[in-house]
């Protein structure tokens, strides 16, 4: 049997700066709702929000505990972030090194370095 699809995907889910902000608190530890809403500027109804959102991207988890409610990271769906992105990190290499020939190619004395010798000798 296949688990069902999230109602939110990963990319809309980590799209507001709020639910970041609710992942990164989660990492490494379980929080009830009443203490992750301490830390936001916002009622505990808008938090819980947020995190259903995160919930049904499948990246928290909830575990009833007595009558409160706990959340926890569940980092798996990032993954399926990683994975778009590194798609476009080669061309973010290629750039970089593009710019790192550039820089090493110019010549000493050139360019910038000629300019701030004039600054120095003409601005004194």
């Amino acid at each position: 049997m296949a688990a069902p699809s999230p109602k939110h995907d990963v990319f809309q889910a980590i799209a507001d700066p709020t639910r970041r902000s609710l992942l990164q608190l989660l990492v490494d530890r379980e929080m009830p709702v009443t203490a992750i809403s301490g830390h936001f500027p916002m009622s505990r109804t808008a938090v819980s929000k947020h995190l259903r959102i995160l919930a049904d991207a499948g990246l928290v988890k909830e575990r009833k505990v007595g009558r409160e409610t706990r959340y926890r990271l569940e980092p798996e769906p990032l993954l399926e972030l990683k994975r778009w992105l590194s798609f476009y990190e080669r061309y973010w290499e290629n750039k970089m090194s593009a710019l790192k020939r550039y820089v090493e190619a110019e010549e000493p004395g050139s360019g910038a370095d000629r300019a701030a010798g004039r600054l120095g000798e003409d601005g004194d």
